[in-house]
């Protein structure tokens, strides 16, 4: 019989798939345009797709986020996604392993990782209110290149049984400088403001996934789940993607920027790292093309992805990822509002 914890991940999983629809019925990257380059002067056949976080080389810019442990559902998913990140050289996270500390069985969801991508680099991932122990451990369990720590207060908000405390600095100060490897700062779906970003690099902070609205919707899996309250009102809470990238634009300095959440189509992926991202997550969408189009399905859209984005690099004058820099932007009327008032707000 499988524990409470384990329960919950098998909702997550059901409510993403049967909510796909209704949580990316907006595509915030539409109000984002690529100022086109007429002379490129550049090769697909000289591109360098591989772009840095820290110290961890990634092959690709855009990798497979955290999505889900802690069943045997769970298990087959992770197996399937872990042979897809070793095919195509891609990094990975696993799904939060905080399950792992109160239902031991469900520790081989995420070794079997390791199991079927034995030398990728993988990212080990749990709450902010984990302390360093439990990093530790999470970390060693498969040998992990890097954790992430997910902020995830509106979750826990609209979560029956969430947390009602988020008293998480002190923890993530202890887990940045204690752990030995790099430690990414994530959100879940809700976005970055320039202030949250600004305090998580007080605190040591070198990598942040801004993780805006616009993919997965947690206020939304979890006012499914939850009997007691309503909030409706929450499903278009946060930041979107695009907005909280331009949050990191206003800082003077940042740390490393990873954008995610919302990412559908290769020109999403170029459009955050023009937009100042370093490097860009997937999750909803390859769950979804993993659950319609089986793991075969997802071979071939990943495939097309590195091919597309290779073509996309060559199209806008861009040999490297650091290139995209220097590519200019167009914002749609709203978007550019946003920007123009942050901006006076922030001074």
């Amino acid at each position: 019989m499988q524990s409470l914890q384990a329960h919950r991940k098998v909702e997550h999983l059901s409510l993403a798939e049967k909510l796909y629809s209704a949580s990316h019925q907006n595509h915030p990257f539409d109000g984002v345009r690529l100022v086109p380059n007429g002379l490129p002067e550049a090769t697909v056949a000289k591109t360098d797709l591989t772009t840095q976080l820290g110290p961890l080389s990634l092959a690709v810019p855009f990798y497979i986020e955290a999505m889900t442990g802690g069943s045997q559902q769970s298990t087959k998913i992770n197996r399937s996604l872990a042979r897809l990140a070793a095919k195509h050289h891609l990094a990975m996270a696993t799904g939060s392993m905080s399950i792992i500390f109160k239902d031991p069985t469900a520790k081989a969801s995420f070794t079997c990782l390791r199991e079927e991508n034995p030398d990728g680099l993988i990212f080990a991932n749990l709450g902010a209110g984990a302390n360093l122990n439990q990093a530790q451990v999470a970390v060693n369990l498969i040998h992990a290149d890097a954790l992430e720590i997910h902020l995830n207060a509106t979750q826990e908000t609209v979560m029956a049984e969430g947390d009602r405390e988020f008293l998480w600095q002190a923890n993530l100060k202890k887990i940045i400088t204690g752990l030995k490897v790099p430690v990414i700062i994530k959100e879940v779906g809700f976005g970055m403001s320039a202030k949250t970003i600004a305090e998580l690099a007080q605190l040591g902070a070198q990598i942040v996934n801004l993780s805006g609205r616009g993919g997965t919707n947690f206020a939304m899996i979890e006012d499914r789940r939850n009997h007691e309250d309503d909030f409706t009102d929450l499903y278009d809470f946060g930041l979107t993607t695009p907005e909280s990238l331009i949050e990191a634009q206003l800082l003077t300095k940042h740390p490393t920027i990873i954008a995610s959440g919302g990412i559908t189509t290769p020109i999403d992926v170029v459009k955050a790292l023009a937009m100042g991202a370093s490097a860009v997550g997937v999750a909803g969408y390859f769950l979804h093309e993993l659950i319609q189009n089986k793991e075969a399905g997802l071979d071939q859209t990943i495939d097309h992805w590195v091919r597309e984005i290779k073509r996309l690099y060559a199209l806008l004058g861009c040999q490297t990822t650091a290139d995209w820099q220097q590519v200019n932007t167009v914002f749609s009327p709203e978007l550019m509002s946003y920007l123009e008032q942050r901006r006076l707000q922030i001074k």
